[in-house]
């Protein structure tokens, strides 16, 4: 599928990303916006927010890990921003599971 850059907001969710890397988490499609996943271990919480757009990266839950490929909102208590991919993200719009493999830029 290809590589694709995201800078990491600076919260201490993200933080906590930074320290689980490399992780490699299998998601499925939800909704026809997104990919959800599972990371292997819960991160701390940090502000939430209701809107999304295409690129976001953010968690659901303490573990739940979502990439969005679409603009849009979530219902209450929101979602916590991790990040935002440089770039189009809507490569990710695609039938079934996906791996992603999370890593630093070497």
């Amino acid at each position: 599928m290809g590589d694709l850059t995201t800078e990491l907001t600076d919260n201490a969710s993200s933080r906590a990303l930074l320290e689980m890397l490399p992780v490699t988490i299998t998601m499925r499609d939800h909704l026809r916006q997104e990919k959800t996943g599972e990371l292997p271990a819960a991160v701390p919480e940090a502000e939430r927010q209701l809107d999304f757009e295409n690129g976001t990266l953010g968690l659901w839950g303490s573990n739940d890990f979502v990439i969005y490929y679409r603009d849009g909102s979530v219902p209450r208590p929101g979602i916590i921003i991790l990040g935002h991919i440089r770039g189009d993200a809507s490569i990710l719009d695609r039938d079934g599971p996906l791996t992603v493999e999370l890593k630093l830029a070497e």
